[in-house]
């Protein structure tokens, strides 16, 4: 497996798993930090790391000629 397939794969998994937080765990409350804003937070991880995946995607098929 390529890293750009990878981090497109890490990158959605991270993603969803924010977005999952992000709407279903507003109700749960813990001691320092919110759960909607963790999720938040690895929704842009997810986000970087398919731009990422994306990136080295399209330099991997420049370079072939």
């Amino acid at each position: 497996m390529s890293p750009a397939t990878k981090n497109l794969a890490e990158g959605a998994v991270t993603l969803l798993v924010g977005l999952a937080l992000r709407l279903f765990a507003g109700g749960v409350d813990t001691p320092v930090v919110s759960l909607t804003k963790v999720g938040v937070v690895l929704m842009v991880l997810g986000g970087v790391l398919i731009c990422a995946g994306l990136f080295h995607t399209a330099r991997a098929t420049g370079t072939r000629r």
